[in-house]
C-alpha cells in the first residue's frame, strides 16, 4: 500500500524499517486482485523487500509470474492445514505450474505449499521441480517444531548436494 487511508494495512517501508526482508502476498486467507498483486510487488521492490506471491492454480501462477515477484508459492487452499501435502495430493499442479511459469518468467523462484508437514513432503516437492516449500501450520502446530524444521532443512541440503 501507498501512504494514505488504508487502516489495517501495512506499508512496505514500515515492514522494511521493522527489519523484514520480504512479505507474503495473496495468501488464500487474504486474496487480493491481480492489480493489487502487481502494485504490491512493485512496492516491495521499491522498498528492497522480497515478494512471495501465492497462487492456487497453474493459470493464476502464470498471471502472477507476469507481475515479476521474487517468488511464487503454488498453494491450493483446500489442502492448507490438512497435513495432506500438495506434493502427494496434487503433484501435477506443481509440475504443470512450473512448466507454464517458466514460459513467462525464468527468474522467479517457485515454491509449493499446503499440507507440507514432513521432510518427505519437502523431498517430493523438490523432486517435482519446486525450489522450496512454504510452511505454516504443519510446523507451528507440531509438538516439536524445531525438529520438523530441522528435518525439512536437512532434506533441502541433501537434495541440493545431489544436484551438484
Amino acid at each position: 500500500m501507498k501512504p494514505g487511508a488504508h487502516t489495517g494495512h501495512v506499508l512496505a517501508e514500515a515492514l522494511k524499517s521493522a527489519g523484514a526482508e520480504g512479505t507474503l502476498v495473496n495468501h488464500s486467507e487474504r486474496r487480493v486482485s491481480l492489480s493489487t498483486i502487481a502494485e504490491s510487488v512493485k512496492l516491495c521492490a521499491g522498498a528492497d523487500l522480497r515478494s512471495l506471491v501465492c497462487a492456487d492454480t497453474a493459470e493464476a501462477s502464470v498471471d502472477v509470474a507476469k507481475t515479476l515477484p521474487d517468488m511464487i508459492a503454488i498453494e491450493p487452499p483446500e489442502l492448507i492445514g490438512t497435513g495432506v501435502s500438495i506434493s502427494k495430493a496434487r503433484p501435477e499442479l506443481i509440475t504443470d505450474s512450473i512448466k507454464q511459469i517458466r514460459k513467462i518468467n525464468r527468474d522467479v523462484r517457485i515454491l509449493c505449499g499446503a499440507g507440507v508437514t514432513t521432510a518427505e513432503d519437502v523431498s517430493k516437492a523438490l523432486e517435482l521441480g519446486s525450489e522450496g516449500v512454504l510452511v505454516a501450520s504443519g510446523v507451528v502446530k507440531n509438538k516439536d517444531p524445531r525438529a520438523v524444521l530441522q528435518g525439512m532443512a536437512n532434506e533441502m541440503v541433501l537434495e541440493r548436494k545431489n544436484l551438484f
